[in-house]
């Protein structure tokens, strides 16, 4: 079991909004370089949908409750199917996106017991949990050619040192995947 985490970033590390969806004065980022940049499986998850198990916060499941459901391409299915953990203290009725349940108990002891490889998208809180129970074993980052200078970060200043390395880097339409994994 692995915990992956999967981020559209800027160039100065800022993950907050990449959609518009928050409303912020930066918001849409990733979205003004085209939808072929953000598309279909850009981080490269593969098998690892069909195999896995999708680890999202409150406002990244309401979001991608909203738009998923309703599309019909072969990456749609794969996440429509995927099963879901939503990661909540206030929803307790998941059922407006399929196969979605919500984390009974403790986030880090429930993803310590998950055998499949756990895939988080989105969901700063969640990650940010995660990392400082030191859990994420991969970070698949999208980077865009923006810079923001506000807003989320990833990494944050006053987070803990991580040494990691890299596994692979490939444009993706005018962003770049970089994989990285513990060192």
């Amino acid at each position: 079991m692995s915990v992956i985490v999967i981020q559209f970033m800027t160039l100065d590390g800022i993950v907050s909004d990449p959609d518009g969806s928050g409303g912020t004065p930066t918001g849409g980022w990733a979205f003004r370089h085209g939808p072929e940049t953000v598309a279909g499986d850009k981080f490269r998850l593969g098998s690892r949908l069909d195999e896995g198990v999708l680890l999202l916060g409150r406002t990244t499941w309401e979001l991608f409750a909203r738009l998923w459901p309703g599309r019909d391409d072969p990456f749609a299915a794969r996440m429509n199917a995927v099963p879901k953990l939503v990661a909540t203290r206030t929803l307790a009725d998941v059922s407006a996106w399929g196969n979605s349940k919500v984390v009974d108990g403790d986030l880090v002891d429930a993803v310590r017991q998950e055998r499949r490889d756990v895939i988080v998208t989105g969901s700063l809180s969640v990650v940010h949990r995660l990392m400082a129970d030191d859990l994420v074993d991969e970070y698949r980052l999208l980077t865009f050619p923006t810079i923001l200078r506000t807003g989320a970060r990833l990494f944050p200043a006053e987070g803990p040192p991580a040494y990691l390395r890299c596994r692979s880097a490939e444009q993706a339409g005018a962003a770049v995947l970089a994989r990285y994994e513990r060192a």
